[in-house]
């Protein structure tokens, strides 16, 4: 019991310490500003003062090392601490200031024109008598600075109107700083009325806007603050302030479309950045018209321009962000006496105070990304793409309902050469930059498949710290619009056309590095559907080679395969992915490392710069080198071999082990392979033992008798597998009827295939080999391209002794027909 009171007294200990703190901003900032003051004796201060104003702050170390206010130079002042006075003939402050009632010590701050007008309105007899009192007490500048008319009214009616708005600046209680907590309400003397207390991080302290510039000067009757400016009465919620004021009037209609209006009439401490008609005028006519009848996008309209903390002009001495009720953020700031919002002064009157927050009045309306269609997100970096867009005719495809992605390359991705193309073929690469489903950058993923506009598909790579479609990569800056994403892009994307083998083969750049390919049987690897990284020689990195240093290359296969697959690594891997300056250690298909890093935006592989990269193909990339890569840690043990190694690479020392020699690499590394469901076979009693027969079909039939345990598999290029399973009885005799009823059969199976290529259904398939006088047990259909399904349908199986006889269309045997699904995996 002990403990736990002993554990929740310091709780509640620390939580009150916490609290504390977060009230005590001012008195930190004024603790900061004893410590730069401290060289010019006890109890001195030092302040900043903008140049050309009298606006004096206590400054946070953001502003004191900027020697700036508001963008503007400030200089430095060093004055007395509150509460403490020079003497004479002494350095500093170091007698403490005389503490009177609250009459006197108005006149100890210098708020003389307070003081004074309490002596006339008849407020003295009750500051200097008895009590607890909180005095937010104007400047005289303060008075200065009254509308001329209001500071008359008040004057000339001493008695009421001066003895009540004095009144309102009090507080039967005494408030120190450290008291007048962020957010809090109190009631003033003057017919409880609301004085609305705001204290920031940055240590100013508001009472209804106005900032305390002399804070906790004690009284005997309590406690005076100096104010910048003259309270005056709280009454309206915003909401009240909106619906009566005739310049508000276009917000006042947006506002009541998008049901946000009453959010403003809800107890709270909003702050309202409202445009005025004039600037709701400055709209295209068009864009305002598809806002408000939109009631979505009129909301966040009109939610962008509110905050959901009340931010008073004069606790703003520097830029800061804020979120808005739509969700997406604001930069406000100031510049010398005018706020800015987003980096532009646009604010025309500010600091209307009302009971749940404050006004800023602007004269420009801000339209947040949200009520954006996606062609109108592009910023100034994107401009050549947006403006192609636009003069192409390809704006008025996205349709406001719609949902699209934009893959929008910087303005510097265009080249002048690409800007002179033919129209056509620039509306052709634009297509390709127009996805059209709606993609955000955290639905990406590696591997996806994006659709465009014209029919395109493009792929998605993923790294550590880059998301790629294509050949380009993005940069920072994507956005959410109504009807759509926009994505920044470093390059124009190029969709692959061709394979890796079908780009060595048209370019002549490429030419003996492709015939080595060939000799060692690696160009069908090339070939087909996957996902590769090859680096490409250049032929001068051949240079020297002759013809009998290539046989002899050619004739050690394993060799050849080993340095050829030293090229090659499992994956797409773009240049422009890589973190830059980092080594990426990546294993090739040959068993060794390549060691890639990007500087400069150049490709490094094993410090070789690779003279082009990110050459995209269908089944991988191309980066291009003019040296030929070896793995530094693989031996030869061959003097001939050695000698002509020597010739093409000389950038590192390769090892000689005599009589060793290189693995062997099966091309087992890119075969397909079968990966099935467990399926229980169907048989019939009276069928004996079980020989398999498998047959593939390409070009001529062709038949091979496959034993029990054997697999014997063709890959067929171009169009179907069809592949053909007999349950038969052992016997050459059956073997042979075998053959002639499947040389029968065959033509009729192609020519169905051929004809329509969906999978095959049971009853089709009793169709077209009834006529055999029996079944078959598997028919498999591959179609190459995206990853395939097959779909095997299993028939049951009658073959006799005796001749052969048909199985009706309607028979089946016991426990019907069972399915199996089978899919293409690469290793």
């Amino acid at each position: 019991m002990k403990i736990f009171f002993l554990f929740t007294f310091s709780t509640f200990l620390l939580s009150a310490f916490e609290q504390a703190a977060a009230s005590a901003h001012y008195d930190k900032i004024l603790t900061h500003s004893r410590i730069r003051a401290r060289d010019q004796g006890p109890n001195v201060c030092a302040l900043q003062q903008v140049m050309g104003t009298k606006k004096k702050y206590f400054s946070t170390c953001r502003n004191w090392y900027q020697g700036a206010i508001c963008g503007k130079k400030a200089t430095v002042l060093y004055e007395c601490c509150p509460g403490y006075m020079k003497m004479d003939g002494t350095r500093g402050c170091p007698a403490v200031a005389p503490i009177d009632h609250v009459y006197g010590t108005l006149g100890i701050v210098g708020a003389t024109s307070t003081q004074r007008y309490s002596d006339m309105s008849k407020l003295r007899e009750e500051i200097e008598g008895r009590g607890s009192f909180t005095f937010f007490a104007p400047s005289n500048e303060a008075w200065e600075q009254l509308n001329s008319e209001i500071h008359r009214n008040l004057v000339d009616n001493v008695n009421i109107e001066l003895y009540n708005a004095l009144h309102h600046h009090m507080v039967n209680k005494r408030m120190l700083t450290k008291d007048l907590k962020n957010g809090m309400t109190l009631v003033s003397m003057y017919n409880d009325q609301k004085l609305l207390i705001n204290h920031y991080p940055n240590g100013v302290v508001t009472v209804n806007c106005a900032r305390i510039i002399h804070g906790n000067q004690i009284a005997t009757n309590g406690v005076v603050h100096v104010i910048d400016r003259v309270l005056t009465a709280v009454g309206n919620t915003i909401q009240d302030f909106i619906e009566v004021e005739d310049d508000l009037s276009s917000l006042r209609a947006a506002a009541i479309t998008s049901d946000v209006l009453d959010i403003l009439g809800r107890p709270g401490h909003y702050t309202l950045f409202a445009p005025t008609n004039e600037a709701f005028e400055r709209l295209p006519r068009g864009v305002l018209e598809r806002i408000m009848g939109d009631k979505v996008a009129s909301e966040a309209l009109v939610k962008f321009h509110i905050l959901n903390t009340l931010q008073c002009s004069e606790a703003i001495t520097g830029g800061a962000v804020y979120e808005t009720l739509e969700g997406n953020i604001l930069e406000v700031g100031c510049d010398g006496e005018s706020l800015t919002v987003n980096g532009v002064k646009m604010v025309k009157r500010k600091d209307i105070v009302t009971s749940n927050g404050v006004i800023h009045l602007i004269d420009e309306v801000l339209i947040p990304d949200s009520a954006k269609q996606v062609i109108e997100l592009g910023g100034a970096q994107q401009t050549t793409f947006t403006d192609l867009v636009a003069q192409l005719g390809l704006a008025s495809s996205l349709r406001p309902e719609g949902q699209y992605t934009l893959l929008a390359p910087l303005n510097g991705a265009f080249s002048d050469d690409t800007l002179r193309m033919d129209q056509r073929l620039l509306k052709t690469i634009l297509q390709n930059h127009i996805i059209k489903v709606k993609v955000g950058l955290n639905e990406l993923y590696n591997g996806q498949e994006l659709e465009t506009i014209g029919g395109k598909l493009l792929r998605v790579f993923v790294y550590r710290t880059a998301v790629c479609i294509e050949n380009s990569c993005m940069v920072r800056g994507s956005k959410e619009g109504r009807n759509g994403f926009i994505h920044i892009f470093r390059q124009i994307i190029n969709p692959a056309e061709k394979t890796l083998h079908e780009m060595l083969r048209h370019d002549k750049r490429f030419s003996v590095f492709l015939s080595l390919v060939k000799a060692a049987d690696l160009d069908d690897v090339l070939s087909r559907p996957g996902e590769w990284t090859l680096f490409v020689p250049t032929n001068d990195a051949f240079k020297g080679l002759t013809d009998d240093d290539k046989n002899i290359l050619i004739r050690d296969k394993n060799a050849l395969r080993n340095i050829l697959l030293y090229h090659l690594i499992q994956g797409v891997f773009i240049g422009s992915g890589f973190e830059p300056g980092v080594t990426n250690i990546l294993k090739t298909i040959q068993g060794g490392k390549l060691y890639l890093k990007t500087v400069n935006d150049t490709l490094l592989v094993n410090e070789l710069k690779s003279r082009e990269s990110d050459l995209m193909a269908t089944n991988g990339v191309i980066h291009v080198i003019d040296k030929l890569l070896y793995p530094a840690d693989l031996p030869v043990g061959n003097d001939q071999l050695l000698t002509i190694l020597k010739k093409l690479i000389k950038y590192i020392q390769i090892k000689f082990v005599r009589d060793s020699t290189f693995k062997e690499i099966p091309l087992t590394f890119y075969k397909i392979n079968i990966i099935e469901s467990n399926v229980q076979p169907i048989t019939r009693k009276e069928d004996p033992s079980i020989t398999q027969l498998t047959k593939l079909i390409e070009g001529e039939p062709e038949f091979k008798i496959v034993r029990e345990g054997e697999t014997i598999t063709k890959v067929i290029h171009g169009g179907p597998e069809i592949k053909y399973t007999r349950i038969t009885a052992g016997g050459s005799d059956n073997e042979e009827k075998l053959k002639k009823l499947l040389e029968e059969e065959v033509t009729k199976v192609t020519k169905f295939i051929e004809g329509d290529g969906h999978l095959l259904e049971d009853e089709e398939i009793k169709r077209l080999l009834q006529g055999a006088g029996t079944e078959y047990t598997k028919v498999t259909k591959v179609i190459e391209g995206e990853p395939q399904i097959i779909e095997r349908e299993i028939k049951t199986v009658q073959l006799e002794e005796a001749p052969v006889r048909k199985v009706q269309p309607n028979r089946r045997t016991q426990g019907g027909a069972a399915r199996r699904r089978t899919r293409l995996a690469y290793p």
